[in-house]
């Protein structure tokens, strides 16, 4: 296939994991929102897209780790992109279908690694990125939102312990539009990375240069498709996380939402793509054992942490599979 058609290949690929990505995790940012009916689905999926772009164009760190930081430079090819994005494009698209909210992080990283491995072996590899900053994340991004989560809540609890019940709540519905915008952008701003990193790897293969630049346009184009993808709702996702695995008032999704958003922001500002998913997931699991342990569906949780872990070797295999079928066509 000539090189400008993989090179356009990958461009729409990329969009393609971003729409999926903004409504597999479009949960992320308004379920709470909504689950608390603070603001209505089509307002809160509104303003989600609106701060997932600014999230998206704002900041290089993660994108510059997916980009260059997973598979080393010399063995990344247009085959092992194209494998890995068809792998967790795949993959999101199954699990949004059945309203489980899982890491597209998690998904791209495992298809990099399985093409990665597929077209030259475990040395194309960047092991030292992988065991340092994804891997760590992958145990610490949940516990940290599911202390946070539980932390912030018991603080509030105690701060606002002599506060009526009526003015609790009419404060935290104003306020949990703004952890939920915090959430959002935040969301953009780690995941929104992923296809800016990927697409800016394509165009040096294709420009044949060495040096990894990222122009405006690819940063604009991935910023809009992910926010095309959070307007269009992971409705079942959303369900899932704001209704089904816990009851939620506002001041406890205010709670889960800053508790969550404080991770995440922590970590792209350091460039560690961890999972948006995790992180609010735990941290509403966080908030919920605060009231009791039975208040926390566990079986839906279950379901939801399975998903998790079965992310790493569907995609990995995904992505071995389908590097060797498109070396052995080309």
């Amino acid at each position: 296939m000539p090189d400008i058609a993989w090179f356009i290949l990958i461009i729409l690929l990329s969009v393609g994991f971003a729409v999926v990505n903004g409504a597999n995790d479009a949960a992320n940012a308004i379920a709470t929102v909504v689950g608390t009916r603070v603001l209505s689905p089509v307002k809160a999926i509104a303003m989600a897209a609106v701060l997932n772009f600014a999230g998206a164009a704002t900041g290089l760190a993660v994108a510059h780790t997916i980009g260059k930081g997973i598979v080393a430079s010399e063995y990344i090819s247009y085959e092992v992109i194209v494998a890995a994005l068809l792998a967790a494009v795949v993959w999101g698209a199954v699990a949004t279908r059945f309203g489980l909210p899982i890491s597209l992080h998690h998904a791209l990283i495992a298809g990099l690694v399985g093409s990665g491995i597929a077209a030259a072996g475990s040395v194309a590899i960047v092991w030292k990125v992988l065991t340092t900053k994804v891997l760590p994340s992958v145990g610490v991004a949940p516990a940290l939102g599911l202390a946070a989560g539980f932390l912030v809540m018991v603080a509030l609890y105690w701060i606002l312990r002599r506060t009526s019940p009526l003015k609790v709540e009419a404060h935290f519905s104003r306020l949990q539009i703004l952890s939920a915008a915090f959430m959002a952008y935040a969301h953009g701003k780690n995941d929104g990375q992923m296809p800016i990193g990927l697409m800016a790897i394509a165009l040096m293969i294709h420009s044949g240069g060495t040096e990894w630049s990222v122009p405006f346009w690819i940063i604009a184009l991935s910023a809009v498709s992910i926010a095309c993808g959070t307007a269009l709702g992971g409705w079942r996702v959303i369900r899932t996380l704001g209704t089904r695995m816990t009851s939620l008032r506002p001041v406890q999704g205010f709670a889960a939402e800053a508790a969550a958003a404080s991770v995440i922001e922590a970590a792209s500002h350091f460039g560690i793509p961890v999972s948006t998913t995790h992180c609010i997931t735990a941290s509403i699991m966080g908030v919920g054992a605060t009231k009791r342990l039975s208040a926390v569906r566990w079986g839906i949780a279950g379901n939801i942490v399975l998903a998790w872990v079965m992310t790493f070797p569907i995609c990995g295999v995904l992505g071995w599979i389908i590097s060797e079928l498109l070396m052995l066509a080309s």
